[in-house]
């Protein structure tokens, strides 16, 4: 008899197939890169890809193997945001009811992302704009290479700086000022400013930048998988809470953590002064 029936609603996501972009994953599963791979267009996002990242970050709160995911781009750029002719010029021809389900399905991509349960970590070189530089706002944490340079030019194409949830997400990581002038403006912001402002979590050089995103989420994917998992929960929640909710839910939150063999397993390693093992129960 299955001691766990929930495991029945879990599968394996390593040899998950992509059809819009690329996808790879470590030996043991724990670790999945995501690859936008149109780099002769520095990877701009499709109708298709769109809905592929939608799908597929819907689908990885279900991966029985998957702990963390990296999220980046093929030939020296990120994203450059949705492609010219394959998106934005069939959106000047479409009528309301057309372009609201479109919006909506950007936004669901980020919603997708930041419901899954896996920190994401965006490897950012070069050209990260548009709808680019949302999905790296929407990952949990963000490596780059001095030569990144992130825009969310809405209003250079004539649109609202509110786009995919620009306008409640940018703010709470770098501050409304700073918000505010990119959002308004569209301009590029610097590796160094990101860096600064707290957008990025550290620089690195353009070859080494692989290696570190993908040491970062094995060190997460390695870690209490619950407690991660509680963690972006949380991050997630307290926005809209106020603060006799916010320490309510955490006592609430961190209670369960410690049922968690997990926790039990830090307490033995510390005593017997070894490195602990989890295993995310």
């Amino acid at each position: 008899m299955n001691d766990n029936p929930m495991a029945a609603h879990k599968r394996p996501l390593r040899d998950y197939r992509a059809r819009h972009f690329a996808w790879s994953c470590s030996e043991d599963g724990r670790v999945a890169t995501i690859t936008l791979n149109r780099p002769d267009k520095k990877n701009p996002l499709t109708f298709d890809s769109y809905a592929e990242l939608r799908d597929l970050f819907r689908e990885l709160p279900y991966a029985s193997d998957v702990r963390a995911v990296v999220l980046t781009g093929a030939g020296g750029n990120f994203c450059s945001g949705g492609d010219v002719f394959e998106i934005i010029e069939p959106l000047t021809r479409m009528a309301a009811p057309e372009l609201l389900a479109f919006t909506r399905m950007t936004g669901d991509l980020v919603k997708a992302m930041r419901r899954a349960p896996q920190p994401v970590v965006a490897a950012i070189d070069g050209v990260c704009a548009g709808a680019g530089a949302m999905i790296a706002l929407a990952s949990d944490l963000r490596l780059a290479t001095p030569a990144a340079k992130t825009a969310f030019l809405f209003t250079r194409v004539g649109l609202a700086g509110a786009d995919m949830g620009a306008c409640g997400l940018l703010p709470r990581v770098i501050g409304l000022g700073r918000a505010n002038e990119l959002l308004m403006t569209g301009r590029s912001m610097r590796a160094d400013e990101g860096l600064a402002w707290g957008f990025y979590n550290a620089l690195h050089d353009a070859d080494a930048l692989p290696d570190k995103a993908r040491e970062l989420a094995r060190e997460l994917a390695d870690g209490p998988w619950f407690a991660h998992t509680m963690t972006k929960t949380m991050v997630n929640q307290e926005w809209a809470m106020g603060i006799e909710e916010m320490i309510e839910s955490e006592a609430q939150a961190q209670a369960l953590c410690m049922l968690t063999g997990d926790f039990r397993r830090a307490f033995e390693a510390f005593a017997a002064r070894r490195k602990p093992e989890f295993q995310g129960d």
